[in-house]
């Protein structure tokens, strides 16, 4: 059949983290891979109280269409929330409840992106984000980062001599696959930048309340004199990623485009997790929740960085993340990830190689290794199976 597809379509292939976690679903395989919660962390017994209370008090409504911009009482929390902790000054009015942050990323690169255009991304950037903003055609500038986030001297420059740049992504806390997190004084220079250029910011914040040491950092969007960030954050690395519960913050301008377009694409994020989360929320401790799975993933990047440290071979370097899921990864230059991944899986051991956080290619001597979800004990044993492997490319010297 000569079936004829967008053109968008050609450039579109399956996320390989997804198709790395098919690979990993085995029994016998210690996964760094996914950037999986810990499931022993689930309020598993509390929801089932709590499905029990929204079916009880309010059914028939939480069984019924609602509005596109999601239930009140939950857009007050997310708000009160972000006021709290992230320094923002938001009310409920500046939210839409989104089916997951990533239905955020994909309504980002619907609103802004035509083909051709530009958008600016950390080098390297979350995956998942490339590959929602490839579906709209555009070219990716890659913007150096250092310990400290995005270059700003690089930013301008690029800012400067570009044409036609719609939009920058970043992850200023605990980046997605880096680890790292701005600080202060560059959030201040990057905010400084944004308002002199007046560019779109979509700051992706799924990781922000995980710091496991000092203070949480005023987020970007707290630091906006023009409406121009929008907000993603989730629920689904502090509470349940099946609720598929995310939000856009954003200013009235921006975020009338993504009801609009989150009209077109579902009319609502689901009405009962909605008010199950809220419920939630109404009756027990989030926050005591929170401090329960950091003191977990804490003691996990303890544990894998220890490891790390006794078992990797010289020349190899990595990230010392103070909060989040993640820790990157950087081998000697001469060294494939992508090969050595396969030696690996030998051992029944996987990561996510790092070239495909690279939008327009190389680096393939990185990779990422996530510490939330495996228990302590094949944590250690997962990272010796990998030290052994590194060992032997580094001996053989595996060529990219």
């Amino acid at each position: 059949m000569a079936i004829k597809f967008a053109r968008r379509m050609e450039g579109l292939k399956g996320s390989e983290i997804r198709e790395l976690l098919k690979l990993t679903q085995k029994p016998e395989i210690i996964s760094f891979a996914g950037g999986l919660p810990a499931p022993e962390l689930f309020p598993v017994d509390e929801m089932v109280e709590v499905s029990r209370m929204v079916l009880e008090e309010s059914g028939r409504e939480a069984l019924q269409y609602a509005t596109t911009e999601g239930f009140n009482p939950l857009r007050e929390h997310i708000a009160e929330r972000m006021n709290r902790k992230l320094k923002t000054n938001i009310s409920k009015d500046d939210l839409l409840i989104t089916s997951g942050s990533q239905q955020g990323l994909d309504f980002a690169g619907k609103i802004f992106l035509d083909e051709g255009d530009v958008v600016l991304v950390e080098s390297p950037s979350y995956l998942g984000a490339l590959n929602a903003f490839k579906a709209y055609c555009p070219k990716f500038i890659e913007v150096p980062t250092d310990k400290d986030g995005m270059v700003i001297e690089e930013l301008e420059k690029i800012l400067e001599t570009t044409e036609n740049v719609k939009m920058i992504y970043v992850i200023p806390d605990f980046q997605n696959p880096t680890g790292k997190t701005w600080s202060m004084e560059r959030r201040k220079r990057f905010m400084d930048v944004i308002n002199k250029f007046e560019i779109p910011v979509i700051e992706d914040n799924p990781y922000g309340e995980l710091r496991f040491e000092g203070e949480i950092l005023p987020s970007l969007r707290a630091m906006d004199e023009k409406g121009l960030v929008a907000f993603l954050g989730s629920f689904s690395k502090i509470f349940c990623p099946g609720y598929r519960i995310g939000w856009v913050a954003a200013s009235p301008e921006i975020l009338s485009k993504f009801i609009f377009v989150k009209q077109g694409a579902d009319l609502q994020a689901s009405t009962i997790s909605q008010r199950e989360l809220s419920k939630f929320i109404d009756a027990y401790d989030l926050d005591a929740h929170v401090e329960k799975i950091k003191a977990v993933y804490s003691k996990r990047r303890d544990l894998m960085l220890k490891t790390m440290d006794e078992t990797f071979p010289e020349g190899i370097e990595y990230t010392y993340p103070q909060g989040g899921l993640f820790t990157w990864v950087e081998l000697p230059e001469h060294l494939d990830a992508r090969e050595i991944m396969k030696k690996c899986l030998e051992k029944n051991v996987a990561y996510v190689p790092g070239g495909s956080f690279f939008p327009n290619g190389g680096k393939e001597n990185s990779f990422r290794l996530n510490y939330s979800n495996m228990p302590d004990e094949k944590i250690v044993e997962g990272i010796k199976r990998l030290a052994e492997v590194l060992k032997d490319a580094l001996a053989q010297g595996v060529n990219a």
